[in-house]
């Protein structure tokens, strides 16, 4: 059945003008003619549906929202109302998240209590939506107020509601109400479950300390729930921002090397740990380990030990490395063109720099797909920053290795000139 919203004129009168749309400086009546203009157009066009009583005009709301005119929105609900006509469920959700996301709070809380009040049963996803736009504003009571209204209905959605909570207050930090949130949902009987559990890893490796991470990850693990690849990453990236490079690998260790569910990640961040530092022979004698367990190397692993060899002119182990990913079928990227480039030209070997280019394919557009993982550990290399640097400059052309490497050259040709004239 479908809900008849019964909100008077003053009921949904405007909050004072604000920044967001410029609709709010016109008067009233123009405000309604230009509704009125709109929803004859879009009727026209066979956009608003019309069924028996009941109009669905939810893509129209959208659009408004989308262009912050949240008065025009208020006033097709007026103009709709004047035509003996009522927003079918669809509409009024979408006039409801359109004046929440515009900060027309009171008329969206009149929507929710109208519509909470009838026969209508809301959706998680309309609920989730709801207590977004409130919580992006600051107004966390308010989210507490959807959670209280929605649980002492007993709907079917209950638990999945918390889960949502959780990610609501966690995205904005908010690590105290995300907390009160789970012991809630404990309390209630409602068990935790593994979505849950890695969402607190996620936000607590970005807006928590190491130590509350390693915490919320050890409550994981007691509930016998695995880490899946976003946790795994998420608590990567706090221990690589950290420089804290021996505890990521005794993290990877405990997670399980031997996962395959989550591809090369894991022994990725492995040789990352211990390439970032230039342990040369544990990085090599770990790849041997990977190799054994029966993983295959990927870009991503050629990568992260050409980065290392090239930064400590291992020319050797550079090129065996680069037959290994031949042999393998591994396509090359721009880093790795990047490592070969930056280690002859740090000693000065440009003039030998033809004979590796030689045995790669320099007519190829460039790509960069190795894991940015390994840039938020080791940066990226002044062959790689550069070559960005000039496709973004000119986004049309078709570029390819050969001519960025020219480009680079005869930067780095014109740069030694200026030094030595001085």
């Amino acid at each position: 059945m479908e809900t008849r919203l019964l909100l008077t004129t003053s009921s949904v009168s405007p909050l004072p003008p604000r920044k967001f749309t410029p609709c709010c400086h016109i008067n009233p009546t123009k405000n309604r003619a230009l509704a009125r203009k709109i929803m004859k157009e879009w009727k026209q066009k066979g956009r608003i549906f019309i069924k028996g009583e009941f109009v669905d005009c939810a893509s129209l709301i959208q659009a408004l929202s989308k262009r912050r005119l949240p008065h025009l929105a208020q006033e097709l609900l007026l103009e709709m109302k004047s035509e003996g006509l009522a927003p079918n469920n669809s509409t009024l959700c979408a006039l409801m998240l359109c004046f929440a996301e515009n900060e027309f709070f009171s008329q969206s809380e009149g929507v929710w209590d109208e519509m909470l009040n009838s026969s209508w049963v809301p959706s998680i996803q309309i609920v989730s939506e709801l207590m977004d736009a409130y919580a992006k504003m600051g107004h966390f009571d308010k989210v507490k107020k959807i959670m209280d209204q929605v649980i002492s209905r007993n709907f079917d959605f209950v638990p999945e509601l918390y889960s949502v909570a959780v990610s609501c207050f966690g995205k904005l930090g908010k690590l105290e109400l995300m907390e009160n949130t789970l012991k809630e949902m404990v309390a209630r009987g409602f068990p935790v479950d593994s979505a849950t559990g890695n969402t607190f890893i996620r936000y607590y490796s970005i807006f928590g300390s190491l130590t509350d991470m390693e915490t919320s990850y050890g409550r994981l693990k007691r509930s016998r729930h695995l880490i899946e690849e976003e946790g795994i990453r998420a608590m990567s990236i706090a221990y690589i921002r950290e420089r804290k490079f021996y505890r990521l690998s005794e993290f990877l260790r405990g997670v399980g090397l031997e996962r395959r569910n989550v591809g090369n990640l894991l022994w990725n961040l492995v040789l990352l740990s211990f390439a970032v530092n230039f342990k040369m022979k544990t990085l090599q004698r770990e790849f041997m380990r990977m190799l054994d367990a029966g993983f295959r190397p990927d870009l991503t692993t050629f990568n992260i030990r050409a980065l290392a060899f090239s930064r400590m002119n291992l020319f050797w182990d550079l090129h065996l490395s680069l037959e290994h990913m031949k042999h393998e079928g591994v396509v090359s990227d721009l880093v790795t063109y990047g490592c070969l480039i930056d280690a002859y030209l740090d000693r000065r070997l440009a003039k030998n720099l033809n004979f590796a280019l030689n045995k790669m394919n320099v007519e190829d557009s460039p790509l960069v797909l190795t894991d940015p993982l390994v840039f938020e550990a080791m940066g990226k290399g002044d062959f790689h920053l550069s070559s960005e640097a000039v496709m973004e400059f000119n986004r049309q052309k078709k570029w390819t290795y050969r001519q960025l490497i020219a480009i680079y050259l005869k930067k780095q040709y014109r740069r030694n000139q200026i030094f030595w004239n001085y």
